[in-house]
């Protein structure tokens, strides 16, 4: 009898995603990850391995105003990274969803990029 592991098939179907999905310095990979209290996105550049820009619900400016891991703060954590990458120069991401489904907070971030201004 196999053991449902949730944990262990979204790494599954993240390194299945990963197959495809790569980031360049112009068009760098916008990856999700999210836990129970916060959500997390950040900028990849692949190819040197560095991380661009970041932004979260833990980071200074959004903890102030309460924001969590739900989809007002998807959408504000993605409207923040959007500004910070357009300040850089970067117009166009590549979305990486993390194997998560596309669907409520990872959608919200995707959305928050798109209204700051950000091709995905």
């Amino acid at each position: 009898m196999a053991v449902f592991n949730r944990k262990a098939e979204r790494d599954k179907r993240h390194k299945r995603i990963r197959k495809k999905i790569s980031g360049t310095g112009t068009r760098p990979r916008l990856c999700v990850s999210k836990s129970l209290r916060h959500i997390y996105v950040q900028l990849i550049d692949d190819e040197n391995g560095r991380t661009l820009v970041s932004a979260s619900t833990n980071g200074k400016e959004l903890r102030k105003e309460g924001a969590r891991n739900n989809i007002p703060g998807a959408e504000k954590v993605g409207a923040l990274l959007a500004k910070r990458t357009l300040e850089k120069g970067i117009k166009a991401v590549v979305f990486d969803r993390g194997g998560y489904i596309y669907h409520g907070v990872v959608a919200a971030v995707a959305d928050g990029c798109r209204k700051g201004g950000l091709r995905l």
